[in-house]
């Protein structure tokens, strides 16, 4: 099957599912596709640009299932249920790809179309509801990296968490209280997100 930059991306993807982001190579890419990595630099420059493509990739997506989501709100509802349904629709597209947060935190700085247009759509909603135009850009670049940040989280969590006996969990809450006590509530993720999202459109609130 003849090569094209769409197949290259397709393997670098499932290589970097299997190998993480740093342990990617093009030789490993080459392999996948069954052909010869010098092949390869004829559709994608090198790693950084191929580490870019896929980047790319889980943004086009992230910004198709935003597209989807934002479809079956009602007409009715506020600019912070659409600000919810975009970073909901991001958040959910980077888990689908494993370690995709780390992928879309450290790669290579370029021009991303796809990256473009999730920023585009969320500067739109915040500039239609009124924030301020000079901390449209601030807040919406807030609202992207805590998605990545988030997501890189849950990604880096252990399979298995950290047992702690009971005597280990009295001491813990004697030093710290506050983290300890009900000053943070035990959420599930989903919640967890949820509420972060919304604490920071309260925020934004403040400024229009």
């Amino acid at each position: 099957m003849k090569l094209t930059k769409e197949r290259i991306v397709d393997a670098g993807m499932a290589v970097f599912a299997e190998v993480g982001y740093q342990n990617l190579s093009m030789r490993q890419v080459a392999e996948r596709l069954d052909a010869h990595a010098g092949s390869l630099y004829y559709h994608v420059r090198d790693k950084d640009e191929l580490l870019a493509l896929m980047a790319d990739r889980v943004c086009r997506q992230a910004y198709d299932a935003g597209t989807a989501a934002l479809a079956a709100l009602a007409p009715t509802v506020g600019w912070q249920d659409r600000v919810e349904a975009q970073t909901a629709a991001l958040r959910l597209s980077i888990k689908q790809h494993p370690g995709g947060a780390q992928l879309l935190a450290e790669s290579p700085g370029m021009l991303s179309p796809g990256a473009l247009s999730l920023m585009e759509r969320l500067l739109r909603t915040l500039v239609d509801a009124g924030l301020p135009a000079d901390h449209c850009g601030i807040a919406a670049d807030t609202l992207l990296s805590h998605v990545t940040g988030f997501v890189l989280q849950e990604q880096n969590q252990p399979v298995t968490p950290p047992a702690v006996t009971a005597e280990l969990h009295a001491d813990l809450r004697a030093r710290f209280p506050l983290v300890m006590g009900p000053l943070i509530p035990r959420l599930s993720p989903d919640e967890k997100f949820t509420l972060s999202v919304r604490l920071l459109c309260t925020g934004f609130t403040a400024l229009a």
